[in-house]
Formats: C-alpha cells, structure tokens, sequence
C-alpha cells in the first residue's frame, strides 16, 4: 500500500467538515483546505488576489468560498462571482485563486498540481477511521524514520514510499502519510481501515501521543 510522491497528505478528511476550512502549509506555501456543503473537498493556494488575506479566514456558503476581508465570493472552480461592493459587476474571469487537484483516499485529503490522475492513489484504500495528526518539528523524512523505530506492538511495517508508511496487524492496516511543512516542520497524518474496533483506535491514538512525545523528548535532548 504506497502512495505516489505526485500526491501530498493535507489534512485528515474528517476534521474537514462540510462548511468549514482550514489553513495549512506545504512546502512552506500557504495552502486552504475547504469543503463545501455538499462534502467536496477543495485546496487551493490560501490567498485572496484582492488584498491577499487568507482565505482559510474566510466562510464557505454552499458551493462558494468568501474572503473575510471584503467578502469577494468564489466558486469551486477559484473563480470570483460576487463581489459585495459592487453587486452588479460582471466580475472579470482574471480573478481567480490559484487551485489544486484535491481528492480523499484512506481517510486523507491529497493535493496534487491540477491534472494530477487520482488513480496513482489506487493502492491505497478507499475508506479509513481518523487516527491522529501530528505536528512535529522535524523534517517529514525523520518523522516517518522514527515511526519505523518505535512501532505500536503487534504492528509491522508493509509498505513505504516517498511520504508513507503502511503498518499491518491487528487484522488491520495503518496508514501514516507524511506532510512536508517546511523544511524543518512536518506533519503525520495517521488512518486506521474502518474494520478496527474502538479499542484498536484507541491504542493506536495513545501510541501516536507516545511517539510525538518520545520525539519531543529526544528534541530536547538534541538541543
């Protein structure tokens, strides 16, 4: 179970819920993770072309996005549609915020640069339970060294790539999907397949907390 390096992990699908967003950073870019009220899940480059506030500050309604700042209103598409000040306006098609390919495998929001085939992510499987994510401040190849050197009993590593690893065991299959910050942050956004039981995610949620601790600690013991 591998995921194409094309495809970067942004979020977990469920803390994004319908009608919200939420702001991030890739590459140390400033992204927006939104969906709309009818659960599409959207990423775009997290600026408005007005004034530059972001967008993640902003409020979705239905199937648009508006800016906090002057409440410009954008479709799915990034097209500006509205602009209050100017109700009338024919909005011209150059204002437009810059956006992604965007799509949800294992319980993990992807970004990809738009054409992206979203079948590079056919490995992975199609649905899982939110775990954790965490918020390191390492690079992301380090986070996902040290999730090999210190896995939850009863798991063992079946796949890696790029920005993931796979654990099996249990009778289940873990998903930890390494997001690149910047180049000294990263996150871990981790997934369990939805036949785990409560139990099961539970342990695995105080082993993630573990791990972010044992990091932390081994930080500060670097330091």
């Amino acid at each position: 179970m591998t995921a194409p390096s094309l495809w970067i992990p942004v979020a977990l699908s469920a803390d994004i819920e319908a009608g919200t967003s939420a702001g991030t950073l890739v590459n140390g870019e400033e992204r927006v993770v939104w969906r709309d009220e009818k659960g599409a899940i959207h990423v775009w480059e997290d600026r408005c072309p007005h004034r530059g506030m972001r967008m993640s500050f902003g409020f979705v309604r239905g199937d648009h996005i508006a800016c906090l700042y002057h409440g410009w209103r954008y479709d799915t598409g990034g097209q500006c549609r509205y602009i209050p000040a100017h109700p009338d306006l024919d909005v011209p098609q150059t204002i437009k915020v810059p956006t992604f390919a965007a799509t949800e495998r294992a319980g993990v929001v992807w970004m990809a640069p738009d054409g992206a085939d979203a079948t590079d992510l056919s490995t992975l499987p199609e649905t899982a339970e939110p775990v954790r994510s965490l918020f390191l401040d390492m690079p992301a190849a380090a986070a996902l060294a040290a999730v090999t050197t210190a896995l939850p009993e009863s798991y063992s590593v079946s796949a890696t790539s790029a920005s993931t690893v796979t654990l099996q065991g249990n009778g289940t299959t873990v998903l930890i999907a390494a997001q690149t910050r910047d180049a000294e942050r990263s996150a871990l956004h981790m997934t369990v397949t939805d036949n785990a039981d409560t139990n099961a995610r539970r342990n695995l949620a105080l082993w993630a907390t573990d791990l972010r601790n044992r990091i932390e600690a081994r930080s500060m013991e670097a330091a």
